[in-house]
């Protein structure tokens, strides 16, 4: 019996490129006709979801900048407190991750997206009345619902509009939406803390309720021209900015099926059985995947919460600390891009994650060290490279493990089950920066070089793990799966 061709399969992302030129003849297309049909997706769909992902992160970390305008002083609640109820909103999202994204596939994202995004602003702007402990617990928890399946929602969602040889670029705009966000945040904030005392709102209020009428405005555009799929394009509610005509849908379905065959049905309408659900989650082969993500992405919470106010106890005041915050943050996206531009060149999809997340730690070790012994600016520079680096790895990451699922079911949980991973991690590092740790926060930044140690280990673990899998493969230990299908061969 022949073997199978390890080497040839793992760098299928990268011939498909040429086999693409000479398919799209045969099927009766130009590779013009298909650029064309690809542009739309890039300036209808990307952008909407785009659109979404930024006011979802608006909408969650606002409370950082809300701190330095004298948030907790005037509910009377103290850091832990801060630290809870973000710990309950990361919990209220993991709880109906999974639960949201079946809601996805069984309503398709025109109506799923648009309405979590209405949801979600709601709650955000009613913030503006929260006045107790009770009632900043309850709001947070009633946001983590909310905002619950929309990151994994979007990547699945983009996974039905694009060939996987052009999925790792996309998924890293998308999440320019988030670190976007993280980046304009604080300076929206400078503007409009400055409303604080008119019409007799502090400017915490005015926060939350200007963000949270912006994210209502952002789900009525998705409602009206967020396109459904390749195989049903029309909006909800009206033909769409963008249209697709027959001849565009029939080149993205069958450019999809080309690269895919499982992609055919879109996002439209499709049930996932309970079976599938638990055969993913058991599929022990990517869980260093998730316990990675974990691991990373815990220190990110401290790091968007914290940011504003650590820079203000350096003895800036309330507009130039959030000003100075967004430095980092905007940085992040140049990363961001470097780190998906070298892992779509090179096709080595868990060398550059390494590659990302031990540039992360050397920063943190560094920041450390230094911090102590360095004075007010240079503090400064610190945590802007620490915050620029501490997110490269992720879209990356997204994208390797979207690489190595077979069906559109099993890429929708597993990547709902990597959100859930990093949003746990989000939940226990808002523990990491403690009040008793300031000015330095020594303690906490030591957490955080061992838990990205950590992750480093379990992604060169899953690294190991494929390729000790497709050499079994090539040698034809593998014969076939418990479904009877070939054996699965993993990009590493």
């Amino acid at each position: 019996m022949a073997q199978p061709s390890v080497e040839k399969d793992i760098q299928k992302t990268a011939n498909d490129v040429d086999s693409g030129r000479s398919s799209s003849i045969e099927e009766g297309w130009t590779e013009w006709d298909e650029a064309k049909a690809r542009r739309k997706v890039d300036f209808s769909v990307l952008p909407l979801l785009f659109l979404g992902l930024l006011v979802f992160q608006l909408d969650r970390m606002n409370i950082a900048s809300a701190l330095t305008g004298g948030f907790a002083e005037d509910i009377g609640v103290s850091l832990d407190t801060i630290n809870a109820g973000n710990q309950m909103m990361f919990a209220g999202i993991v709880l109906l991750e999974i639960p949201s994204n079946l809601a996805l596939q069984k309503l398709g994202p025109r109506k799923w997206i648009a309405g979590q995004v209405l949801a979600f602003g709601t709650v955000a702007s009613l913030q503006m009345f929260i006045h107790n402990k009770a009632g900043f617990l309850v709001s947070r928890l009633i946001l983590g619902f909310c905002e619950s399946g929309y990151i994994p929602g979007a990547i699945y969602t983009l996974s039905t509009w694009y060939a996987k040889r052009e999925l790792a670029k996309r998924v890293a705009i998308l999440f320019f939406g988030m670190f976007g966000a993280n980046a304009i945040s604080p300076l929206l904030a400078t503007g409009i803390l400055k409303l604080d005392g008119v019409r007799g709102l502090h400017g915490w209020q005015w926060l939350f309720l200007l963000e949270g009428l912006f994210t209502i405005a952002v789900s009525f555009i998705l409602i009206f021209f967020l396109p459904g799929s390749p195989d049903m394009p029309r909006p909800l509610l009206s033909p769409g900015l963008i249209k697709f005509d027959t001849t565009d849908r029939d080149i993205l379905q069958k450019r999809l099926e080309r690269d895919d065959k499982e992609k055919r049905g879109g996002a439209q309408g499709m049930e996932i059985p309970l079976q599938l659900v638990w055969k993913t989650v058991t599929h022990y082969r990517r869980w260093p995947h998730f316990i990675s993500t974990f691991c990373l992405f815990s220190t990110w919470s401290s790091l968007t919460t914290y940011t504003p106010s650590i820079l203000k106890s350096l003895g800036w005041d309330t507009i130039a600390a959030n000003a100075l915050a967004a430095v980092g943050a905007s940085l992040s996206l140049v990363f961001v891009f470097i780190f998906a531009y070298i892992s779509d060149k090179t096709n080595l999809r868990g060398g550059t994650v390494i590659l990302a997340q031990v540039c992360f730690l050397i920063t943190l070790i560094v920041a450390r060290e230094v911090h102590p012994y360095v004075g007010q600016w240079s503090r400064w520079g610190l945590w802007t490279a620490v915050n620029a680096l501490a997110v490269g790895y992720h879209p990356v990451h997204n994208t390797w493990l979207q690489l190595n699922c077979r069906s559109p079911g099993e890429r929708s949980i597993s990547i709902a089950m990597w959100v859930m991973s990093a949003i746990s991690g989000l939940m226990v590092g808002t523990q990491y920066y403690q009040a008793k740790d300031r000015p330095f926060y020594s303690n906490g930044l030591r957490i955080q070089i061992i838990m990205v140690s950590v992750g480093i280990v379990f992604a060169i673990l899953q690294v190991g793990i494929y390729k000790v899998h497709n050499k079994r493969v090539a040698e034809g230990k593998h014969s076939s799966d418990e479904d009877g299908q070939e054996p699965q061969v993993y990009v590493p």
